[in-house]
Protein backbone atom coordinates (compact mmCIF):
# COMPACT_ATOMS: atom_id res chain seq x y z
CA UNK A 1 0.00 0.00 0.00
CA UNK A 2 1.43 3.39 -1.02
CA UNK A 3 1.76 6.52 1.04
CA UNK A 4 -1.40 8.09 -0.42
CA UNK A 5 -3.39 4.94 0.28
CA UNK A 6 -2.30 4.86 3.95
CA UNK A 7 -3.77 8.36 4.40
CA UNK A 8 -7.15 7.06 3.20
CA UNK A 9 -6.90 4.25 5.74
CA UNK A 10 -6.92 6.74 8.61
CA UNK A 11 -10.00 8.51 7.33
CA UNK A 12 -12.32 5.49 7.09
CA UNK A 13 -13.87 3.43 9.86
CA UNK A 14 -15.18 0.11 8.55
CA UNK A 15 -13.30 -2.53 6.55
CA UNK A 16 -15.84 -2.45 3.72
CA UNK A 17 -15.73 1.33 3.59
CA UNK A 18 -11.92 1.22 3.46
CA UNK A 19 -11.90 -1.11 0.47
CA UNK A 20 -14.46 1.01 -1.35
CA UNK A 21 -12.68 4.30 -0.59
CA UNK A 22 -9.27 2.87 -1.51
CA UNK A 23 -10.69 1.54 -4.76
CA UNK A 24 -12.24 4.92 -5.50
CA UNK A 25 -8.92 6.62 -4.73
CA UNK A 26 -7.04 4.25 -7.07
CA UNK A 27 -9.61 4.84 -9.80
CA UNK A 28 -9.21 8.60 -9.39
CA UNK A 29 -5.41 8.36 -9.55
CA UNK A 30 -5.56 6.12 -12.62
CA UNK A 31 -7.93 8.54 -14.33
CA UNK A 32 -5.60 11.44 -13.53
CA UNK A 33 -2.59 9.59 -14.94
CA UNK A 34 -4.48 8.77 -18.18
CA UNK A 35 -5.67 12.37 -18.60
CA UNK A 36 -2.19 13.81 -18.08
CA UNK A 37 -0.60 11.34 -20.48
CA UNK A 38 -3.17 12.17 -23.19
CA UNK A 39 -2.66 15.89 -22.61
CA UNK A 40 1.10 15.41 -22.89
CA UNK A 41 0.87 13.43 -26.12
CA UNK A 42 -1.94 15.25 -27.92
CA UNK A 43 -2.07 18.81 -26.59
CA UNK A 44 -0.42 21.97 -27.89
CA UNK A 45 2.89 23.14 -26.44
CA UNK A 46 1.35 25.04 -23.55
CA UNK A 47 -0.81 22.04 -22.65
CA UNK A 48 2.25 19.79 -22.74
CA UNK A 49 4.15 22.13 -20.42
CA UNK A 50 1.20 22.15 -18.01
CA UNK A 51 0.97 18.35 -18.16
CA UNK A 52 4.70 17.95 -17.46
CA UNK A 53 4.47 20.25 -14.46
CA UNK A 54 1.42 18.40 -13.15
CA UNK A 55 3.16 15.03 -13.57
CA UNK A 56 6.02 16.31 -11.45
CA UNK A 57 3.59 17.52 -8.75
CA UNK A 58 1.67 14.23 -8.67
CA UNK A 59 4.86 12.15 -8.43
CA UNK A 60 6.33 14.34 -5.69
CA UNK A 61 3.11 14.30 -3.69
CA UNK A 62 2.76 10.55 -3.97
CA UNK A 63 6.43 9.60 -3.36
CA UNK A 64 5.45 6.14 -4.59
CA UNK A 65 7.44 4.02 -7.01
CA UNK A 66 4.10 2.53 -8.08
CA UNK A 67 2.88 5.94 -9.25
CA UNK A 68 6.10 6.45 -11.21
CA UNK A 69 5.68 3.05 -12.87
CA UNK A 70 2.06 3.78 -13.79
CA UNK A 71 3.03 7.06 -15.45
CA UNK A 72 5.70 5.21 -17.44
CA UNK A 73 3.18 2.53 -18.44
CA UNK A 74 0.84 5.29 -19.64
CA UNK A 75 3.52 6.35 -22.15
CA UNK A 76 4.69 9.70 -20.75
CA UNK A 77 8.44 9.09 -20.96
CA UNK A 78 8.93 9.36 -24.74
CA UNK A 79 7.02 12.67 -25.18
CA UNK A 80 8.85 14.13 -22.16
CA UNK A 81 12.18 13.15 -23.75
CA UNK A 82 11.10 14.83 -27.01
CA UNK A 83 10.35 18.01 -25.05
CA UNK A 84 13.97 18.14 -23.83
CA UNK A 85 14.92 19.25 -27.36
CA UNK A 86 12.28 21.97 -27.60
CA UNK A 87 13.32 25.51 -28.47
CA UNK A 88 11.05 26.66 -25.64
CA UNK A 89 13.00 26.95 -22.38
CA UNK A 90 9.88 26.33 -20.25
CA UNK A 91 9.22 23.10 -22.14
CA UNK A 92 12.76 21.95 -21.53
CA UNK A 93 12.70 22.78 -17.84
CA UNK A 94 9.28 21.26 -17.13
CA UNK A 95 10.07 18.02 -18.98
CA UNK A 96 13.47 17.80 -17.29
CA UNK A 97 11.93 18.13 -13.83
CA UNK A 98 9.21 15.61 -14.66
CA UNK A 99 11.73 13.06 -15.92
CA UNK A 100 13.99 13.63 -12.92
CA UNK A 101 11.10 12.88 -10.56
CA UNK A 102 9.97 9.84 -12.55
CA UNK A 103 13.51 8.39 -12.37
CA UNK A 104 14.08 8.80 -8.63
CA UNK A 105 13.83 5.47 -6.78
CA UNK A 106 12.66 3.64 -9.90
CA UNK A 107 15.34 1.60 -11.67
CA UNK A 108 13.12 0.59 -14.57
CA UNK A 109 12.18 4.18 -15.35
CA UNK A 110 15.86 5.19 -15.30
CA UNK A 111 16.59 2.65 -18.01
CA UNK A 112 13.46 3.58 -20.02
CA UNK A 113 14.42 7.26 -20.02
CA UNK A 114 17.90 6.57 -21.39
CA UNK A 115 16.58 4.00 -23.88
CA UNK A 116 14.10 6.62 -25.12
CA UNK A 117 17.05 8.78 -26.17
CA UNK A 118 17.42 11.22 -23.28
CA UNK A 119 21.20 11.50 -23.28
CA UNK A 120 21.79 13.60 -26.46
CA UNK A 121 19.38 16.37 -25.37
CA UNK A 122 20.67 16.21 -21.77
CA UNK A 123 24.22 16.72 -23.09
CA UNK A 124 22.98 19.74 -25.03
CA UNK A 125 21.41 21.11 -21.83
CA UNK A 126 24.83 20.81 -20.13
CA UNK A 127 26.13 23.28 -22.73
CA UNK A 128 23.56 25.97 -21.97
CA UNK A 129 24.48 29.30 -20.41
CA UNK A 130 21.49 28.99 -18.08
CA UNK A 131 23.17 27.63 -14.93
CA UNK A 132 19.88 26.45 -13.42
CA UNK A 133 19.05 24.27 -16.43
CA UNK A 134 22.64 23.07 -16.65
CA UNK A 135 22.66 21.88 -13.06
CA UNK A 136 19.21 20.31 -13.31
CA UNK A 137 20.57 18.32 -16.25
CA UNK A 138 23.54 17.29 -14.10
CA UNK A 139 21.17 16.12 -11.36
CA UNK A 140 19.15 14.16 -13.91
CA UNK A 141 22.27 12.48 -15.32
CA UNK A 142 23.36 11.66 -11.76
CA UNK A 143 20.03 9.93 -11.11
CA UNK A 144 20.18 8.04 -14.41
CA UNK A 145 23.80 6.97 -13.81
CA UNK A 146 22.72 4.99 -10.75
CA UNK A 147 21.37 2.28 -13.10
CA UNK A 148 24.14 -0.08 -14.21
CA UNK A 149 22.62 -0.54 -17.69
CA UNK A 150 22.82 3.22 -18.32
CA UNK A 151 26.46 3.76 -17.40
CA UNK A 152 28.12 2.74 -20.70
CA UNK A 153 25.63 4.87 -22.64
CA UNK A 154 26.21 7.91 -20.43
CA UNK A 155 29.99 7.41 -20.56
CA UNK A 156 29.87 7.37 -24.37
CA UNK A 157 27.53 10.38 -24.61
CA UNK A 158 30.18 13.11 -24.34
CA UNK A 159 28.84 14.33 -20.99
CA UNK A 160 32.09 13.85 -19.05
CA UNK A 161 34.04 16.89 -20.39
CA UNK A 162 31.02 19.10 -19.74
CA UNK A 163 30.74 17.76 -16.19
CA UNK A 164 34.41 18.65 -15.67
CA UNK A 165 33.53 22.23 -16.67
CA UNK A 166 30.88 22.24 -13.94
CA UNK A 167 33.62 21.24 -11.47
CA UNK A 168 35.23 24.57 -12.28
CA UNK A 169 32.27 26.90 -12.43
CA UNK A 170 29.14 25.29 -10.99
CA UNK A 171 27.42 25.80 -7.66
CA UNK A 172 28.44 23.66 -4.70
CA UNK A 173 25.58 21.24 -5.40
CA UNK A 174 26.43 21.18 -9.09
CA UNK A 175 30.04 20.28 -8.32
CA UNK A 176 29.01 17.54 -5.89
CA UNK A 177 26.65 16.06 -8.48
CA UNK A 178 29.28 16.24 -11.23
CA UNK A 179 31.89 14.44 -9.10
CA UNK A 180 29.35 11.77 -8.19
CA UNK A 181 28.41 11.17 -11.83
CA UNK A 182 32.05 10.90 -12.88
CA UNK A 183 32.77 8.53 -10.01
CA UNK A 184 29.73 6.38 -10.90
CA UNK A 185 30.92 6.10 -14.48
CA UNK A 186 34.59 5.48 -13.60
CA UNK A 187 33.71 2.37 -11.60
CA UNK A 188 31.71 0.74 -14.36
CA UNK A 189 33.59 1.01 -17.65
CA UNK A 190 36.73 -0.77 -18.84
CA UNK A 191 38.66 2.21 -20.22
CA UNK A 192 37.91 4.53 -17.32
CA UNK A 193 41.18 6.42 -17.87
CA UNK A 194 39.65 7.78 -21.09
CA UNK A 195 36.62 9.14 -19.24
CA UNK A 196 38.27 12.31 -17.91
CA UNK A 197 41.53 14.05 -18.69
CA UNK A 198 44.05 16.03 -16.69
CA UNK A 199 41.90 19.17 -16.84
CA UNK A 200 39.85 17.64 -14.01
CA UNK A 201 42.80 17.56 -11.61
CA UNK A 202 42.89 21.20 -10.53
CA UNK A 203 39.17 21.50 -9.67
CA UNK A 204 39.25 18.12 -7.90
CA UNK A 205 42.22 19.23 -5.78
CA UNK A 206 40.46 22.50 -4.95
CA UNK A 207 37.30 20.64 -3.94
CA UNK A 208 39.32 18.21 -1.84
CA UNK A 209 40.98 21.12 -0.04
CA UNK A 210 37.60 22.55 0.92
CA UNK A 211 35.77 19.41 2.03
CA UNK A 212 36.10 17.21 5.10
CA UNK A 213 38.73 14.62 4.24
CA UNK A 214 36.68 11.79 5.79
CA UNK A 215 33.49 12.65 3.85
CA UNK A 216 31.89 10.52 1.12
CA UNK A 217 32.62 13.35 -1.28
CA UNK A 218 36.35 13.15 -0.45
CA UNK A 219 36.23 9.42 -1.14
CA UNK A 220 34.87 10.03 -4.63
CA UNK A 221 37.26 12.92 -5.36
CA UNK A 222 40.35 10.93 -4.29
CA UNK A 223 39.18 7.93 -6.32
CA UNK A 224 39.10 10.13 -9.42
CA UNK A 225 42.51 11.60 -8.60
CA UNK A 226 43.96 8.12 -8.25
CA UNK A 227 42.49 7.28 -11.64
CA UNK A 228 44.06 10.41 -13.14
CA UNK A 229 47.45 9.56 -11.60
CA UNK A 230 47.68 6.61 -14.01
CA UNK A 231 48.61 8.97 -16.85
CA UNK A 232 51.68 11.19 -17.22
CA UNK A 233 49.47 14.21 -17.88
CA UNK A 234 47.48 13.50 -14.74
CA UNK A 235 50.60 13.10 -12.59
CA UNK A 236 52.05 16.35 -13.88
CA UNK A 237 48.77 18.13 -13.20
CA UNK A 238 48.67 16.80 -9.61
CA UNK A 239 52.22 17.91 -8.84
CA UNK A 240 51.69 21.30 -10.52
CA UNK A 241 48.35 22.01 -8.84
CA UNK A 242 48.45 24.51 -6.01
CA UNK A 243 49.05 22.40 -2.86
CA UNK A 244 48.22 19.27 -4.86
CA UNK A 245 50.56 16.87 -3.11
CA UNK A 246 50.03 18.57 0.26
CA UNK A 247 46.27 18.06 -0.05
CA UNK A 248 46.80 14.34 -0.70
CA UNK A 249 49.16 14.11 2.29
CA UNK A 250 46.54 15.81 4.47
CA UNK A 251 43.97 13.29 3.23
CA UNK A 252 46.29 10.44 4.22
CA UNK A 253 46.42 11.98 7.70
CA UNK A 254 42.74 12.88 8.18
CA UNK A 255 40.72 10.87 5.68
CA UNK A 256 38.35 7.94 6.00
CA UNK A 257 39.54 4.39 5.32
CA UNK A 258 38.45 4.77 1.69
CA UNK A 259 39.85 8.25 1.00
CA UNK A 260 43.20 7.44 2.66
CA UNK A 261 43.51 4.34 0.50
CA UNK A 262 42.94 6.37 -2.67
CA UNK A 263 45.19 9.23 -1.51
CA UNK A 264 48.15 6.96 -0.71
CA UNK A 265 47.51 5.11 -3.97
CA UNK A 266 47.81 8.40 -5.84
CA UNK A 267 51.06 9.32 -4.07
CA UNK A 268 52.43 5.85 -4.72
CA UNK A 269 51.54 6.12 -8.40
CA UNK A 270 53.49 9.39 -8.59
CA UNK A 271 56.55 7.99 -6.83
CA UNK A 272 56.62 4.75 -8.79
CA UNK A 273 56.44 6.61 -12.09
CA UNK A 274 59.54 8.73 -11.34
CA UNK A 275 61.05 8.42 -7.86
CA UNK A 276 63.70 11.06 -8.45
CA UNK A 277 61.06 13.61 -9.37
CA UNK A 278 58.30 12.91 -6.84
CA UNK A 279 60.10 11.52 -3.77
CA UNK A 280 61.43 14.90 -2.69
CA UNK A 281 58.08 16.61 -3.34
CA UNK A 282 56.26 14.07 -1.15
CA UNK A 283 58.88 14.22 1.62
CA UNK A 284 58.76 18.02 1.56
CA UNK A 285 55.06 17.95 2.46
CA UNK A 286 55.68 15.87 5.59
CA UNK A 287 54.15 12.61 4.42
CA UNK A 288 56.08 10.26 6.74
CA UNK A 289 53.90 10.51 9.91
CA UNK A 290 50.66 9.91 8.04
CA UNK A 291 52.12 6.99 6.11
CA UNK A 292 53.47 5.39 9.27
CA UNK A 293 50.08 5.69 10.92
CA UNK A 294 48.44 4.21 7.83
CA UNK A 295 50.62 1.08 8.09
CA UNK A 296 48.80 0.41 11.37
CA UNK A 297 45.31 1.86 10.91
CA UNK A 298 44.48 1.63 7.20
CA UNK A 299 42.73 -1.02 5.15
CA UNK A 300 44.87 -3.98 4.12
CA UNK A 301 45.39 -2.36 0.70
CA UNK A 302 46.22 1.04 2.22
CA UNK A 303 48.69 -0.53 4.64
CA UNK A 304 50.51 -2.27 1.82
CA UNK A 305 50.57 0.86 -0.32
CA UNK A 306 51.89 2.91 2.59
CA UNK A 307 54.68 0.39 3.24
CA UNK A 308 55.72 0.34 -0.41
CA UNK A 309 55.72 4.13 -0.54
CA UNK A 310 57.77 4.36 2.68
CA UNK A 311 60.32 2.02 1.12
CA UNK A 312 60.54 4.29 -1.92
CA UNK A 313 60.89 7.40 0.24
CA UNK A 314 63.64 5.81 2.36
CA UNK A 315 65.64 5.34 -0.81
CA UNK A 316 66.24 9.09 -0.85
CA UNK A 317 69.78 10.47 -0.43
CA UNK A 318 71.19 10.47 3.13
CA UNK A 319 70.73 14.21 3.58
CA UNK A 320 67.01 13.81 2.84
CA UNK A 321 66.42 11.00 5.32
CA UNK A 322 64.91 11.48 8.73
CA UNK A 323 67.35 11.29 11.63
CA UNK A 324 66.84 8.05 13.63
CA UNK A 325 65.83 9.96 16.77
CA UNK A 326 63.22 11.95 14.83
CA UNK A 327 61.85 8.80 13.21
CA UNK A 328 61.63 7.04 16.58
CA UNK A 329 59.74 10.00 18.05
CA UNK A 330 57.26 10.01 15.14
CA UNK A 331 56.69 6.25 15.45
CA UNK A 332 56.22 6.50 19.23
CA UNK A 333 53.69 9.34 18.89
CA UNK A 334 51.72 7.32 16.35
CA UNK A 335 51.84 4.20 18.53
CA UNK A 336 50.58 6.23 21.51
CA UNK A 337 47.62 7.51 19.50
CA UNK A 338 46.78 4.02 18.24
CA UNK A 339 47.28 1.85 21.35
CA UNK A 340 47.54 4.32 24.24
CA UNK A 341 50.42 5.19 26.55
CA UNK A 342 50.63 1.74 28.16
CA UNK A 343 51.27 -0.12 24.91
CA UNK A 344 52.98 2.66 22.94
CA UNK A 345 56.53 1.47 23.53
CA UNK A 346 55.73 -2.09 22.49
CA UNK A 347 53.85 -0.96 19.36
CA UNK A 348 56.59 1.52 18.40
CA UNK A 349 59.22 -1.19 18.76
CA UNK A 350 57.24 -3.52 16.52
CA UNK A 351 56.77 -0.81 13.89
CA UNK A 352 60.46 0.07 13.86
CA UNK A 353 61.45 -3.59 13.65
CA UNK A 354 59.11 -4.03 10.71
CA UNK A 355 60.62 -0.99 8.98
CA UNK A 356 64.15 -2.27 9.59
CA UNK A 357 63.21 -5.72 8.31
CA UNK A 358 61.62 -4.32 5.17
CA UNK A 359 64.63 -2.05 4.63
CA UNK A 360 67.00 -5.03 4.94
CA UNK A 361 64.90 -7.08 2.52
CA UNK A 362 64.86 -4.19 0.07
CA UNK A 363 68.64 -3.77 0.33
CA UNK A 364 69.20 -7.50 -0.17
CA UNK A 365 66.96 -7.48 -3.23
CA UNK A 366 68.97 -4.58 -4.66
CA UNK A 367 72.28 -6.43 -4.02
CA UNK A 368 70.95 -9.59 -5.64
CA UNK A 369 69.67 -7.62 -8.62
CA UNK A 370 73.02 -5.91 -9.10
CA UNK A 371 74.88 -9.20 -8.74
CA UNK A 372 72.66 -10.84 -11.32
CA UNK A 373 73.11 -7.98 -13.76
CA UNK A 374 76.90 -8.21 -13.42
CA UNK A 375 77.10 -12.00 -13.87
CA UNK A 376 78.36 -13.00 -17.35
CA UNK A 377 75.88 -15.04 -19.33
CA UNK A 378 78.66 -17.55 -20.16
CA UNK A 379 81.27 -18.43 -17.52
CA UNK A 380 84.56 -19.35 -19.18
CA UNK A 381 86.15 -22.65 -18.09
CA UNK A 382 89.54 -22.56 -16.35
Amino acid sequence: MGEGESIVEVEVEGEGEEKETTSTWNLGKHSQIVQLSEKLMNGNLNSKIEAAREIRKVVRKSSSSKTRSKFAAAGVIQPLVFMLSSSNIDARESSLLALLNLAVRNERNKVKIVTAGAMPPLVELLKMQNSSIRELATAAILTLSAAAANKPIIAASGAAPLLVQILNSGSVQGKVDAVTVLHNLSTSIENSTELIDASAVSPLINLLKECKKYSKFAEKATALLELLSNSEEGRNAISNADAGILTLVETVEDGSLVSTEHAVGTLLSLCQSCRDKYRELILKEGAIPGLLRLTVEGTAEAQERARVLLDLLRDSPPEKRLAPSVLEKIVYDIAERVDGVDKAAETAKRLLQDMVQRSMEHSMNCIQHRAASCTPSVIPST
